[in-house]
């Protein structure tokens, strides 16, 4: 990035050319509070949302036979003659109209149709052009209330090709399609921000060209991600991504810098104490970690790490380098029972080691907490792990050089800065051990650079995996009785139902309930609607022993290790995607014991369900789990349901669009290198890219302050 990166790149407003895209979409034709209100639960709330609310297929009423040679059950545009009207004889029946031309006859079936009504459409005796479904009816085609009716000068106009759209309950097609295509009749024709070279390479056309081409599509190959108009859509999109990730990145590296070596005493201790020697996967991570902190610029990197690899003990010798020195650090999880986790190991070791570690929760309340934040003021507490706690304002350090934040695709790029703008040029480190694919890095972490751990410690077994029918719940059950008497613990996680807290609670019940009666009172259940001391309470009691089987949601997905626990049944496997049930298989084989995960799928398996099952059989590498996930499933679920941290893609898809994003990238670089600050006509422009996809939040955020 250049040294001439000035934090004023977008400090203006919107263009003035986007307002008219970026109003309620209540103001279009045709769209009040009810519909708008439908429309906005669809796609989203402003103008905007709808031009990326694109076809998922299409009707094409360009095919029109005469009524012998047409096909049944194609959409066909007829030229016909109303012969008879017959109206029903009571209610309930059909109202029929009989119409013909020199081939043949059909008829035209109305189910409630208003008699002076379609008099008036379709008279007798009179030619009529009608489209919709061809069907047979005793050996005679009809039509059951054509999408279309019109005179013979019509023709033409219902001759076309529709786009069709995804829907919502409550909404008919009509009324969105007219307010997609006033959307797009809106939209304004922009500047071009794309390379003229690449542009012509791809052969593309203009933006507002190409987004009209993407609602009109006249094939089913104009559906597809590489068709050109959604591929250049998908461009831009990609490219104002990669752009504010640089962006940011960019901020972050003009902020002056703070170099952290450490003399590595405390390291050495720590190493002394560790129950297991180092693997070199997290050697040559620290190595990469220390070269950062060393610099003078300011570090920003991703540990990615598989379940069990090690992260934490990575995290904790980064951290001790900036107590070495004198100064503080800080490590951040997105719920209490993982950082409760976190400190169970890091405080020990800390303790062992002379160093004093804090946790600092939403629970902490009174004197208790004023004593902890004290410490941190004071410079008395080296070590914090905490949650959204430490975001608060009352939370301040002394001298605060090193944030860690875990799991961080449940934050946000403006979270993990907050955290860190409470020291002075702290370096960051991001933590995930959900194995993230190579294009959705590029994506959600471009601002980031990437260590990976990718051994597990030396001792531990490989989980066997077996994938079961819920046929053979009996069997389970029968294997769980015979392990149970010689100590194993047991996990047993319940089907997500539709994505419904409640509905996955009542199916979790349910399994404690038949569990309970074979197992009497050592079967424990966890679920996201308990308090989090009573969750606390229940893992307490499983970690301890006192419980030999939990029962659980996917709450435990991320939750603490119990290395006693040493078998996984997941029931209805098929629900779940792969990285979510890799975590979930996680949460056994923390020891020497051999550990199994079993997979109860309910049947019939689809043929996605079934490839899934079949990785999580065959293979342990989350890594390539990741890739196998983002190809059976796409981007959108890959990291699992309702992660916040996520760049949301409209246009793009991940799978699909993979080398777009590599181009998108290095296009990224190049622009920053010639335009720092986008200055130029084709800079220009691009600043109308980012307020077009609305990533000058992210960028906004990272230039405050």
């Amino acid at each position: 990035m250049s040294a001439r990166f000035r934090p004023n790149l977008l400090e203006n407003m919107r263009p003035d050319i986007l307002f008219s895209i970026f109003a309620p979409i209540t103001g279009l034709p045709g769209v009040g509070p009810k519909i708008g209100k439908l429309i906005e639960h669809l796609a989203g709330p402003s103008i905007v949302d709808l031009l990326w609310h694109l076809p998922a297929g299409l009707i094409d009423r360009r095919y029109a036979p005469k009524i012998m040679e047409a096909e049944e059950g194609a959409i066909a545009t007829l030229t016909v003659t109303v012969d008879k009207h017959s109206p029903s004889a009571r209610r309930g029946l059909p109202y029929r109209i009989r119409c013909s031309d020199e081939t043949g006859f059909m008829t035209l079936v109305f189910f409630n149709g208003r008699e002076d009504y379609l008099r008036k459409t379709l008279p007798e005796g009179e030619i009529r052009v009608v489209s919709g479904r061809m069907e047979r009816y005793r050996d005679e085609f009809q039509m059951t209330h054509p999408d279309h009716v019109g005179k013979i000068g019509d023709i033409e106009k219902i001759k076309t090709v529709e786009p069709v759209y995804p829907m919502t309950a409550g909404l008919t097609p009509k009324p969105l399609n007219k307010a997609i295509a006033a959307a797009v009749a809106l939209a304004p024709v922009l500047p071009e921000w794309n390379d003229a070279a690449w542009q012509k390479q791809k052969k593309w056309t203009g933006w507002h060209a190409a987004l009209e081409a993407a609602h009109a599509p006249q094939s089913e190959a104009d559906l597809m991600p590489d068709a050109p108009a959604r591929e250049r859509l998908a461009y831009d999109e990609l490219l104002a991504n990669q752009l504010a990730l640089l962006i940011v990145r960019g901020r972050q590296r003009k902020r002056a810098g703070r170099a952290i070596a450490g003399d590595g005493t405390l390291s050495r201790k720590l190493e002394q104490v560790l129950p297991f020697k180092l693997t070199g996967s997290q050697l040559q991570a620290l190595s990469e970690i220390s070269g950062d902190m060393k610099s003078d610029l300011r570090m920003l990197r991703l540990l990615q790490g598989d379940v069990g690899s090690g992260k934490t003990v990575v995290a904790l010798m980064a951290m001790l380098s900036a107590v070495e020195e004198g100064a503080q650090a800080a490590l951040m999880a997105p719920t209490e029972i993982l950082a409760r986790q976190h400190f169970a190991t890091i405080a020990p070791l800390a303790e062992a080691i002379g160093i004093r570690a804090v946790l600092i929760t939403g629970r902490d309340k009174g004197k208790k907490r004023e004593a902890l934040v004290d410490g941190l003021t004071s410079g008395e507490t080296a070590i914090v792990i905490g949650t959204h706690a430490l975001f608060q304002d009352d939370v301040q350090f002394k001298d605060l050089a090193f944030v860690v934040v875990d799991e961080q695709h449940r934050f946000g790029v403006h979270q993990r800065l907050a955290l860190a703008e409470k020291g002075a040029s702290a370096d960051i480190l991001v933590m995930t051990a959900t194995p993230i694919p190579r294009t959705l890095m590029m994506t959600a972490y471009g601002d980031l650079e990437t260590s990976r751990l990718t051994e597990k410690p030396a001792g531990r077994k490989p989980i066997e995996t077996r994938v079961l029918p819920l046929s053979r719940l009996e069997d389970v059950v029968e294997r769980l009785r015979g392990a149970i008497p010689s100590g194993a613990r047991v996990y047993w996680v319940c089907p997500m139902v539709e994505d419904s807290e409640i509905l996955d609670l009542a199916a979790a019940t349910e399994r404690h309930a038949a569990l309970a009666q074979r197992f009497g009172d050592r079967v424990g259940l966890v679920h996201g609607r308990l308090k989090a001391a009573e969750k606390d309470a229940v893992m307490a009691k499983f970690a301890a022993g006192d419980i030999d089987v939990l029962v659980a949601t996917t709450v435990i997905e991320v939750g603490v290790d119990v290395p006693e626990a040493t078998i996984m049944v997941i029931e209805q496997a098929e629900r779940f995607g792969l990285a979510q049930l890799h975590q979930l298989r996680g949460r056994v084989g923390r020891s020497d014991t051999q550990s199994s995960c079993l997979l109860l799928y309910g049947e019939p398996l689809s043929a996605t369900a079934r490839a899934r099952l079949k990785v999580m059989r065959d293979t342990r590498d989350g890594f390539v789990i990741a890739e196998e996930d983002l190809r059976l499933r796409g981007a959108g679920e890959v990291l699992g349901t309702k992660q916040s941290g996520l760049p949301q893609f409209r246009m793009a898809d991940l799978a699909a669009h993979a080398e777009l994003i590599a181009v998108a990238r290095d296009d990224a670089r190049l622009i920053l290198e010639r335009d720092p600050e986008l200055q130029s006509e084709r800079g220009k422009a691009l600043k109308t890219l980012l307020y077009l996809f609305e990533r000058d939040a992210v960028v906004k955020t990272a230039l405050s302050g």
